[in-house]
């Protein structure tokens, strides 16, 4: 594959190729000029005057996906976000080939030579791409800079070789190529070139590959093969649903949840919670589990599971050995809400007596982490919290709060604090979570 140089290197090998052929050709005697091929922006060219040269201009007008190779390597990232793959930016480049004459009939003679050298060459030949990005027999250190980085686009080495295919502009297309480019309209041929493939040189994640198709019979040596299983419930670990306590939508430590699904009775059974905000996972080791359809799970409210359990979203996952087997199996991976437990008695509100504006320190555990989105609600009125530490107790200003008793709600990235009692019927909200607020 390419690099990101790749474009440039496909300009520096078309204007060789094309100054190659004038000189094989001898066009300079021919029409008794300097004939010079140039990739430039063709409203820099000047053609009036002392200063009007004949010249072959090559201008990258267009560059687009490659309809082909646009969805090779996809999907590139695993659930997790891991790259698997580096899938190519495929792309198709669309020149515009423009002849310039200091003279009669100079650039026809130059256009018609031009397209002919494209027409006997379809394909950029991969030695030729080195010798022209190698600078053939001229030593490199005396090119220009730019020049010498082109040797490093690798372009000879990709897997598809570059076409050269003239395309058709309509004269619509080309007055309005050319009212964009604000030149002045010289003879023009438009080719397209396909495919330039440029690829990442990042570290990928790919499996080991298969040896055998199941457990092989010690005394055969054949392979078990595929096993069918007649019914919907897969063979393997999974996860249908995390089963809060009390009807809640949202876990709280020193919770018990209930891990619930398929097949997971087992050996060595740890549970994986993951956090956005954690480097490495937080796993929990239980043991054996003779329950296929649930796993009990009790979230540590210790001083230091809230340092370490950042409140949020989770992802949950459950890793045995099923009975037999001795290899680690993996379920799926299910979301869960860590909700902020508030500290009402170690919180205190005060009210500005110039401004009027309430200040609450919001004592909670699990401690939040700079990053973590943070705001209170008080009484229906929301203020946001600003995080620079790891902390478990934020101050919130409310410009306009009322006096009295108003309930709280903490929410943190998204989670938040258990406000209602949802056991009851019907739902209503948890006295525990109310401040008195000073007049």
């Amino acid at each position: 594959m390419s690099s990101p140089l790749a474009l440039a290197a496909v300009t520096a090998v078309l204007r060789d190729l094309l100054n190659n052929g004038l000189i094989d050709h001898n066009i300079t005697g021919a029409l008794g000029n300097n004939v010079t091929v140039t990739a430039v922006p063709p409203d820099t060219i000047a053609i009036d005057g002392t200063n009007a040269r004949t010249q072959l201009n090559l201008f990258l007008y267009q560059v687009t996906p490659n309809a082909g190779w646009r969805n090779a390597g996809l999907p590139s990232r695993d659930e997790r976000g891991t790259r698997l793959t580096n899938p190519p930016l495929a792309l198709d480049l669309h020149y515009l080939l423009t002849a310039y004459g200091a003279a009669e009939l100079h650039s026809e003679i130059l256009l018609g030579y031009a397209m002919h050298l494209l027409h006997e060459t379809p394909v950029l030949d991969r030695q030729a791409i080195r010798t022209a990005l190698g600078g053939g027999t001229v030593d490199n250190s005396i090119l220009p800079p730019a020049f010498q980085a082109l040797s490093a686009a690798d372009l000879a080495d990709q897997v598809e070789q570059i076409k050269i295919t003239p395309e058709t502009l309509s004269t619509e297309e080309m007055s309005k190529l050319w009212s964009a480019i604000q030149g002045h309209y010289r003879p023009t041929a438009a080719y397209h070139l396909s495919v330039v493939l440029i690829e990442s040189r990042r570290a990928t994640r790919n499996a080991l590959p298969v040896l055998t198709r199941g457990e092989r019979d010690l005394a055969t040596g054949r392979e078990r093969g595929v096993v069918a299983v007649g019914g919907l419930i897969p063979p393997y670990p999974m996860l249908t649903a995390i089963a809060l306590p009390h009807k809640q939508i949202a876990a709280r430590q020193g919770d018990v949840v209930t891990l619930q699904g398929h097949n997971l009775e087992g050996g060595n059974v740890r549970v994986r919670f993951e956090h956005p905000r954690l480097v490495n996972p937080i796993e929990m080791n239980l043991g054996l589990n003779a329950n296929g359809e649930n796993i009990a799970v009790t979230l540590p409210n210790d001083a230091a599971a809230q340092l370490s359990w950042p409140p949020g979203v989770w992802n949950v996952t459950v890793i045995l050995q099923r009975p037999g087997e001795t290899f680690d199996r993996s379920s799926n991976s299910l979301p869960l809400l860590l909700a902020p437990r508030l500290d009402i008695p170690g919180s205190n509100a005060v009210r500005d007596a110039g401004s009027g504006a309430v200040t609450i320190s919001l004592a909670f555990t699990p401690q939040v982490r700079p990053g973590q989105t943070v705001s209170l609600n008080a009484g229906g009125n929301e203020a946001p919290g600003d995080i620079t530490v790891q902390t478990g107790t934020l101050d919130f200003i409310f410009p306009a709060l009322g006096a009295g008793q108003q309930w709280l709600r903490l929410r943190i990235d998204g989670a938040d604090s258990v406000l209602v009692n949802r056991e009851l019927a019907p739902p209503q909200f948890d006295i525990t979570q109310r401040m008195n607020i000073p007049a």
